[in-house]
């Protein structure tokens, strides 16, 4: 990087757009590395803490707009937090957490002071499914809580570990929230249909998240799952309860993803399902 930026827009206090001879425009955050600066000064290297590139122009466009709409003290704080999960994490953050987490957090801060909160129905799913990720976010939230005099809610770990699991694998965090929001649908029916309630804290309940995490992204890569002849129709006769309700699994399934749903996951599906009701009854 060379000695100095030329400052092309001072967002605040704290975080300017600056001209970069590699990146056309870099974001660089410092603690009052914008304060009395206008277009056209030039900014040291040194007082640089973070500089992130945001490829995507509307990337760009929505941080300039979301910025002046943040607090000084969290985009300082979030410049620690973007530390701290980089540090923790073991691969390269894509560069739009800056903008999504940033948002996210700002928003349920003010939802907090304003006396609102809102549930995590998949809490517990996001906990087992993304398990690195959700250590990361629990210590962001014990920083936000410590340096901002605020309690959040347990929920928020779980908002922000799928924000960190999205950056780290470059993944549509949509697409994230629709594997956790269908998990927790089908373990609902798995419940229903079989009548029990299943331990959470339970290993049983690992497996069958993870089995199901395993069959949704088969489903959505396309990946076909070998099947032995004959197979489906012995289950069908010695586990007709749980046959029965593999399918209705990959009913919901193929609905909800708007994919065709192979076979032989019917099959995975029935075995897992048997293996639940025998661990359930001892």
């Amino acid at each position: 990087m060379n000695n100095y930026l030329e400052i092309k827009k001072v967002l605040n206090n704290n975080v300017i757009i600056a001209a970069h001879p590699e990146h056309k425009e870099v974001v660089v955050i410092g603690k009052g590395i914008g304060f009395g600066k206008k277009a056209k000064d030039v900014l040291e290297a040194k007082q640089i803490e973070k500089m992130f590139v945001l490829k995507n122009e509307r990337d760009r466009e929505q941080y300039k707009l979301l910025v002046p709409h943040v607090s000084e003290k969290l985009i300082e704080l979030m410049n620690d937090i973007m530390l701290y999960i980089q540090e923790k994490a073991e691969s390269p953050l894509n560069e739009h957490i800056h903008i999504a987490l940033t948002d996210h957090i700002s928003f349920a801060i003010k939802r907090l002071k304003q006396g609102f909160t809102v549930d995590n129905p998949f809490l517990v799913e996001t906990k087992m499914l993304y398990p690195e990720e959700y250590k990361i976010a629990e210590g962001v939230v014990q920083l936000l809580n410590s340096r901002l005099q605020i309690i959040l809610p347990e929920g928020e770990i779980g908002f922000i570990a799928l924000h960190i699991y999205s950056s780290l694998t470059n993944s549509d965090l949509s697409s994230v929230n629709q594997n956790s929001r269908l998990i927790a649908q089908l373990v609902s029916l798995i419940e229903t249909n079989l009548h029990l309630t299943l331990d959470q804290e339970s290993i049983h309940y690992l497996r069958l998240i993870r089995h199901l995490q395993y069959a949704i992204e088969r489903v959505k890569n396309g990946e076909k799952v070998e099947e032995s002849q004959g197979f489906a129709e012995l289950l069908k006769k010695e586990y007709p309860i749980c046959y029965n309700l593999a399918w209705k699994l990959v009913k919901v399934m193929q609905k909800e993803l708007q994919l065709p749903v192979y076979e032989a996951e019917s099959i995975y599906l029935t075995m897992h399902l048997q293996r639940l009701v025998k661990a359930e009854q001892v």
